[in-house]
């Protein structure tokens, strides 16, 4: 390289290095992603699919360009054969859902699961209740019974999952909980949610904020990570169609699911609030009109170029 030209590289890196410096925390801008934290895809987002063809649905998702997935069960599969096949697609899985009804018993083998297909995060995706757990009745009136959930029924999942905390961290994992629209209810006045994180261990327990159904029971995720800083290292990205009323109703909230970008939520605000804090975000979209990998692909790239 000539003398001038070296000079004129060395200033031109010079300055562009004290303009980032100047910048502060927005280099972090310039990065990919949020905040360069990958973005994730919740594999029930294609569970048809994995259904059928598990290593080759794998293999697809990462084809599009996510490099995390959540794993919203096993299908079938052993924890080996799932670790086989997670490496065998480049993709890393840091969390797996289990609904509370199935971790009341035998977590010492799901806490072995979790940890054998590389997880930090035993993640609970679905709450129950100490009175349905004594009565096998169907799914649909198990989701009526929880939409008119009790304080009672709120503390006792509380303690339930303080225990669970406690397991988790004893065998060096993290534990979550993963909610929906039912969760806020009004109890006493005040919403199941927050009876929930006000009646759990914060050393123990964290929750993977859901934003969809957060903010289809009338909640505004911003203020829920503001009231309770540091309880939310997990974010659903899930987005809704404009126009809906709010319910604490599961059933007929579950109707307003759109690809992430082109729905009603505002991103940046979340992202912004959660900062601090978050390690890890799941694309999820629990039914879609495109090929669910197809609606996969629009999300991740909306996010994979959303500066924030």
């Amino acid at each position: 390289m000539k003398t001038g030209n070296r000079r004129t590289f060395l200033r031109d890196a010079a300055l562009g290095a004290a303009a980032l410096g100047a910048m502060g925390g927005g280099v972090r801008r310039l990065w990919a992603d949020p905040f360069g934290i990958p973005v994730g895809l919740q594999l029930y987002t294609v569970r048809r699919q994995m259904a059928k063809d598990f290593e080759g649905t794998l293999k697809a998702v990462a084809a599009i360009g996510y490099t995390i997935v959540e794993m919203p069960g096993f299908f079938g599969k052993t924890p080996t054969q799932v670790k086989q096949a997670l490496d065998a697609a480049n993709l890393k899985c840091p969390s797996a859902h289990y609904p509370a009804a199935a971790l009341t018993s035998g977590v010492d083998e799901k806490i072995a699961a979790v940890k054998t297909i590389g997880a930090t995060y035993l993640t609970c995706a679905f709450p129950t209740t100490r009175q349905l757990q004594e009565h096998r009745i169907p799914m649909r009136e198990t989701t009526q019974a929880l939409e008119h959930m009790s304080a009672d029924d709120f503390k006792w999942l509380a303690d339930l999952f303080n225990k669970l905390g406690k397991q988790c961290h004893q065998a060096g994992l993290e534990f979550a909980y993963h909610g929906h629209n039912l969760e806020f209810q009004k109890v006493d006045g005040k919403p199941g949610y927050d009876l929930l994180v006000e009646s759990t261990d914060p050393k123990l327990v964290s929750f993977e904020m859901d934003c969809y159904w957060v903010t289809r029971a009338g909640a505004d995720p911003v203020a829920y990570m503001k009231k309770y800083p540091g309880r939310f290292p997990l974010l659903h990205i899930k987005d809704m169609k404009p126009g809906q009323t709010p319910t604490t109703n599961l059933m007929q909230g579950a109707n307003a699911f759109i690809e992430v970008g082109k729905g009603s939520i505002d991103w940046k605000p979340i992202f912004e609030a959660d900062r601090q804090w978050l390690k890890y975000y799941f694309v999820e979209q629990d039914q879609t009109s495109l090929p669910p990998l197809e609606s996969a692909k629009v999300s991740y790239e909306y996010l994979h170029n959303l500066q924030v």
